[in-house]
């Protein structure tokens, strides 16, 4: 097996997709302690959900297509050759759509703790993960649905 091209469109076995947003995936780098870079693809309709990072960073570049960008600041379109930086916390709160009726490729590449906490503001949900094994002996991953704050 060669090299990784991101305009290949051999995309092989996908992982579960959990947030239900229906994109293609496959990793650029090898997952690795600190340096990770995925490909995308979103066909018409298609999303990533809306999140940010507490220990990762993380780099867009559009390559094809005109996504629509969404942050705590609005939505945006993006045009091919964009390239957006993600900081940590809700400053770096994102979402990609894919409102148009071809398909949007972009690379994601970002540093890559362990472990790493996410927040899901739509689904009201975080995210513990961790490369290391629990107390089960499984890769730690826990989903946790997060309270609404009483007035």
């Amino acid at each position: 097996m060669g090299d990784p091209n991101i305009w290949d469109d051999a995309w092989g076995e996908q992982d579960e997709d959990w947030s239900g947003g229906g994109g293609l995936s496959k990793r650029l780098v090898p997952s690795g302690p600190v340096l990770g870079a995925t490909l995308y693809e979103l066909g018409p309709g298609n999303f990533m959900i809306f999140h940010f990072h507490h220990g990762s960073e993380e780099l867009l570049i559009v390559l094809r297509g005109w996504p629509t960008l969404r942050t705590f600041a609005g939505e945006r379109p993006l045009e091919e050759g964009a390239v957006v930086h993600f900081p940590l916390g809700p400053d770096g709160a994102h979402e990609l759509r894919n409102d148009t009726d071809e398909p949007v490729r972009y690379v994601v590449a970002g540093i890559r703790v362990s472990p790493e906490v996410a927040e899901y503001p739509d689904l009201k949900q975080l995210t513990a993960q961790s490369r290391f094994p629990s107390q089960t002996g499984e890769r730690l991953f826990v989903i946790h649905d997060v309270k609404e704050q009483e007035a």
